[in-house]
Formats: structure tokens, sequence, C-alpha cells
């Protein structure tokens, strides 16, 4: 049974995954143009991170990030390989998005890599669409941006 919970990403279990999904994406993308968090910056007050855990062990992990004007950014999404194409990578998008409404952010966004179409897949059944470079992030080659607005979905 799959459960997702908010947690603390300073637990060995979720430095672990954090850790396969810097080795990982580091095979894809030169380091220069990886936007990874640590555990340490993912564990501060602007992000909440969310953990799915297949009987009690630890699989896949993704985060909300808070940003000034009411903009959430998604990160460090990522499933170990083993339960990729299970649909927990869309679960907890859905977490995401549902906190980021509760808080009555007003846009999401996220940045990923131009090698990983199972993430695009993910993003766009969640309904984000692709867009220009969000927040600070430089226009590149190896980045593919995703938005989309929660504000006419709240209640």
């Amino acid at each position: 049974m799959t459960t997702i919970a908010v947690e603390s990403p300073l637990r060995a279990e979720v430095r672990r995954l954090i850790g396969e999904l810097n080795d990982y994406l580091l095979t894809l993308t030169p380091p220069e143009h990886c936007f990874h968090m640590t555990s340490e910056e993912m564990a501060g007050p602007d992000t909440t991170v969310f953990v799915a855990r297949e009987d009690g062990i630890a699989v896949a992990v993704g985060a909300l990030r808070r940003h000034p004007g009411g903009i959430g950014e998604v990160k460090r999404m990522f499933t170990i390989p083993a339960f990729q194409g299970l649909g927990i990578g869309g679960e907890i998008v859905e977490k995401i998005e549902a906190m980021a409404r509760r808080e009555g952010l007003k846009r999401l966004v996220l940045e990923t890599g131009d090698r990983h179409p199972w993430a695009w897949r993910v993003y766009e059944r969640a309904g984000f669409t692709r867009c220009g470079p969000v927040l600070d992030y430089p226009d590149s080659p190896w980045s593919v941006f995703y938005e989309k607005d929660i504000e006419e979905a709240q209640a």
C-alpha cells in the first residue's frame, strides 16, 4: 500500500532518495545545468517535502517551494525505478497542488530536464503547460519549463 505524507528531508531514507535523484540527474544533464536543492535547503520554512512510501519504504519524493508573488515551485520530483510508471509521481503532484491551493498560491511552476519525457507526461497529465523560463532559471537548451494557473481552481 502506498502512502504519501509530509516528512523531513533530513531523515536518512529521504536523504537517500535525494542522493539517488542527484546521481541520476547527473547522468542526463551537465552539473552546471542542474538546479539541485540539498536536504538542508529543502528543510527550510519555504519548502514542504512529500514522501511516498510503499509498505513503509520510501520510494518517491517531491516538494513544494514557495516564492514571492503567490508562486509555488514543484521541486525534487523522483520515484525510484522499481516504482516508476505506477502513478506515484502524479499523486505527489496532486498533493503539492492541493497544498498550494489551500495556501492561496496563484501559480505553480517548475524546471525539468530536456531528456525527461516521462516527467513531462506526469506534469502534462496534471494540467501543466510548457512555458518560457520561470523564476530566476536561465534560458537553457538543457531545461524545459512548465506552469499551471491554480488561482481559478480555488473554491
